[in-house]
């Protein structure tokens, strides 16, 4: 199958052991640094960087990725944060149940150790308005690690950070797509190693406005009065 790893990164001190660990495994990557304040840069030749000159969210960062990779000929992107967080050993799960078409999202292991409490909650909620929105009942509409097709592409995504990942399923879903989910294993570094640009207020007022938008555009699709 035609897939590509990307790994959307800003201003992560993690991302070339990250490259290189996903990179001994064989897979063709594509890495956008969204306006890192120290350039990404790699040499080995089966990973591709692009850059945006400056910071413009990981929705995005990850639709950069989907037209090159569609350039290049690939279907579908598997997505890869750069803090650590996925293991590249669980790439192969999402790929063994990956239909073309299709999203896959590995669904973390919460039980693991370091895991903030904010960071369950966060899925739970998140979930939860999911379902509402999109009539299925999903195991972690937060985590990175997908498979999306690059037919993304033609969805009239509006969202750019990462209210994007959530609007992304409900529009895929509104055209009749599958959504997968798969169990993975995940690594939370210790609190004092974390990364992470999620801004509390900012990041959950832009994901609250998008369940709204996404909860009246489910209610006038079901009585018929708007159109996907």
């Amino acid at each position: 199958m035609s897939v590509i790893v990307v790994i959307p990164v800003y201003n992560s001190p993690y991302i070339d052991e990250v490259i290189a660990d996903v990179q001994k495994y064989g897979y063709e990557i594509i890495v956008v640094d969204d306006g890192s304040e120290k350039k990404v840069t790699c040499s080995l030749s089966n990973v591709e960087v692009l850059t945006h000159s400056k910071n413009r969210g990981k929705g995005e960062a990850i639709l950069t990725a989907a037209f090159r990779a569609k350039e290049r000929g690939f279907d579908a992107i598997l997505t890869f944060d750069g803090d650590k967080q996925h293991l590249s050993s669980e790439i192969k799960k999402l790929l063994d149940v990956y239909k073309k078409g299709s999203i896959v999202i590995g669904n973390r292991d919460f039980e693991t150790a370091n895991v903030p409490d904010s960071s369950k909650f966060g899925r739970k909620f998140s979930n939860f308005w999911v379902y509402l929105e999109t009539f299925k009942k999903l195991g972690d509409t937060q985590s990175g690690l997908r498979i999306y097709p690059v037919t993304i592409l033609e969805l009239n995504i509006k969202n750019r950070r990462f209210d994007f990942e959530i609007e992304v399923l409900a529009l895929h879903s509104y055209r009749g797509g599958e959504i997968i989910d798969v169990n993975v294993a995940c690594y939370y570094p210790p609190s004092e190693e974390r990364v992470t640009h999620f801004d509390k207020l900012y990041d959950n007022v832009r994901l609250t406005k998008a369940h709204t938008k996404l909860m009246l555009q489910r209610y006038l699709l079901l009585r018929g009065w708007l159109w996907e």
